[in-house]
Parts: structure tokens; C-alpha cells; sequence
């Protein structure tokens, strides 16, 4: 199914020109008009804190003309509650978000990822072909769980990047020039997760919680001392997280890491820190 790109519009017309580019067709415009309306589905593509306003600016050019068409948005925190001032104009709403992250530099590809859509029921069959014809593939999420979707993704990508960033941080601060520690830590996390898609989590876990060597757990600690707080404090969560999700025995786990928490705080106060 082909789909024919009508108006785009950005914030300026170099930025709207410079979109029509990319996307090998459309025509540019720097501001809302009513050749909008001419679309039978409208894609709301911007940052979430101005879908609403994009919306309601909708809503006032195109009152009963909106009847009938699709409106969709591609946050993947908010819902297509957002949608609401189109939705009482008439309109069927939804939204569809990629998996994926998008760097600002190329364009990534699409095939194959996911994206939650939702929305009414018109909107959602709408949102589903759009998504198989760019070859991914289409999940459906209850609007009210959108926010827990959103926060899966921000754990998977953004969270992950930090804590890799911050063993970085770590094998530089042991000594090792910062491309020697990313060349030797990025085939450590592939594997892990290579094991994690095919073995499965516990069976892919590993390092000393896994093995319940809190001495080990203990001496990591006790060695970041010196950095930023934050650094042994995520450790310290990330561990009890490990715990909750990873361990036979999540309880007895998590007991133990308390033990290690309340014996570096008594360290702590005993050499007067």
C-alpha cells in the first residue's frame, strides 16, 4: 500500500524544505494552514510538549472539516488523549511509535522494529498499515500503559548508554585510555546480550551478584570511594534491581545487599565521613 506525502510542516520553511527533502516528496511549509486539511491522515510528528498545542491548532482551522479524517501523533509517552480537541471536531485519533532510537544523523531503518500504537479503533487499523508497509511491525498498548512502554524503552536505551558511559568512566579512572576500555567493553555487553536473547535472562547473568560474592560486591564499592557519589549509589540500585529481577531469591538477595548497605554506612560514620 503506497501512501502520498502531502503538506509538511515545520517550524520554518528552510526546516520544512529541508524535511520535503529527506523525505522525497511533500510540499514545505513554515506554518499551519488549511492545506492540511486536504490529508486524509495527519501525522503529528513533533516533541511531545507541543503535540497538544499542534492539536488544538488544528482544531481551530479545521472545526467540521476534521470529521472523518485520521489524526495521529508518534510520542511514545503520551496517549492519544492528547488528541482530544480533534477528536470533538470529529476526527478518529491514535498514535504510533517506533522502537527506535533517532540520533538526528541519517535516518534510521525501520524494518522489522516495533511500534506501540493505540488510539480508536479506526485510527489503530489505520496506524497498523502504516507500520507494515514500512515493513515493521505493529503492537498494540492499552493508552492508560503508554508512560510504562515509554519508561521500558528510556531503561533499554538511554539508561544502558549511561551506565556503559559510566564503566567507561571506571576502567579509565583504573588506567585505561578511554578507546582501550569501549573497545574492551562493547563485545563484554554484546555478548551478554546475545546470551540474554538466546538463553534467556538469568541463564545470560552474570558477574559476582550473580554468583553471590558480596565480598567482591563490597570491594567495588569500597573502590568508588573517590568518584561522584552517584556512581557507587546506581551501582547500589542497579544491584538491588538485579536482585528483584535476576536472583532465585530475590528476598534473601536483597536482604544480604541491605547488610552490605548498612555496614559501608557504619564504616562510613566510625572513620568520621
Amino acid at each position: 500500500m503506497g501512501w502520498k506525502i502531502g503538506t509538511v510542516v515545520t517550524r520554518s520553511e528552510s526546516s520544512a524544505r529541508k524535511a520535503v527533502r529527506s523525505i522525497g516528496a511533500g510540499h514545505a511549509r513554515a506554518f499551519m494552514t488549511r492545506q492540511v486539511l486536504a490529508a486524509q491522515i495527519i501525522l503529528i510528528t513533533t516533541p511531545d510538549h507541543s503535540v497538544a498545542e499542534v492539536a488544538g491548532e488544528l482544531a481551530r482551522i479545521g472545526a467540521e472539516e476534521l470529521h472523518g479524517k485520521i489524526v495521529l501523533h508518534t510520542s511514545g509517552a503520551l496517549s492519544s488523549d492528547v488528541l482530544n480537541s480533534v477528536k470533538r471536531s470529529g476526527a478518529a485519533v491514535g498514535s504510533m511509535h517506533p522502537l527506535q532510537t533517532f540520533s538526528g544523523v541519517g535516518v534510521p531503518l525501520l524494518e522489522g522494529k516495533a511500534f506501540a500504537i493505540e488510539g480508536d479503533p479506526h485510527a489503530v487499523r489505520i496506524a497498523r498499515q502504516i507500520v507494515r508497509a514500512l515493513g515493521a511491525v505493529p503492537v498494540y498498548i492499552e493508552s492508560a500503559k503508554k508512560p510504562l512502554y515509554h519508561a521500558a524503552g528510556a531503561l533499554a536505551a538511554g539508561s544502558v548508554l549511561a551506565l556503559f558511559e559510566a564503566a567507561t568512566r571506571l576502567m579509565t579512572a583504573a588506567g585505561m585510555k578511554r578507546r582501550e576500555a569501549v573497545r574492551g567493553l562493547l563485545p563484554l555487553t554484546r555478548q551478554v546480550l546475545e546470551n540474554f536473547e538466546r538463553l534467556g535472562p538469568r541463564a545470560a547473568w552474570t558477574g559476582p551478584l550473580s554468583r553471590e560474592d558480596f565480598g567482591v560486591v563490597a570491594a567495588h564499592l569500597e573502590a568508588m570511594k573517590t568518584l561522584p557519589a552517584e556512581f557507587a549509589e546506581s551501582y547500589e540500585a542497579v544491584n538491588r534491581l538485579a536482585a528483584q529481577v535476576l536472583a532465585q531469591d530475590s528476598t534473601a538477595m536483597l536482604a544480604e545487599l541491605k547488610k552490605l548497605a548498612v555496614n559501608k554506612k557504619t564504616k562510613v560514620k566510625a572513620t568520621g565521613g
